[in-house]
């Protein structure tokens, strides 16, 4: 996601993981690549829809804004609380603040935390109704 946001990289280029060095390449096995595949096409094809959520649970912040790590990790993790149901939300998150830890700024793990557990609580609010 941030490939594309940041590289400008178009989806076929993504999809088939060219921007993987070839050893990483190599690594993947078949279940990996499909999970990715899904989780990017799915991210990709929902993204509007994504933008509004994570734009939703902004506090005096606007998507525009936001580092580009950070708003590729978000929509790469509102994209399964959404629509995978069968990964713990818990799982997402501590998955995306770990990320954000290794690759974000100082503090982008608290502001992804906190972002990423309101859209759950807001999911798993609407899905109660």
């Amino acid at each position: 996601m941030y490939s594309q946001e940041v590289g400008k990289l178009d989806v076929n280029t993504i999809m088939n993981f060219e921007w993987l060095d070839e050893s990483q390449r190599n690594s993947l096995d078949d279940e990996s690549r499909i999970f990715i595949r899904l989780l990017l096409n799915g991210t990709i094809e929902k993204c509007d829809e994504i933008d509004a959520m994570i734009s939703k649970h902004l506090t005096n912040w606007n998507i525009e804004r936001l580092n580009k790590v950070d708003l590729a990790l978000l929509r790469i993790s509102v994209y399964p609380l959404l629509y995978q149901k069968d990964i713990a939300p818990s799982i997402i998150i501590d998955e995306a603040v770990d990320i954000s830890k290794k690759f974000g700024s100082d503090d982008s793990y608290k502001f992804v935390n906190g972002v990423l557990d309101n859209i759950r609580k807001d999911i798993a609010q609407n899905s109660e109704m």
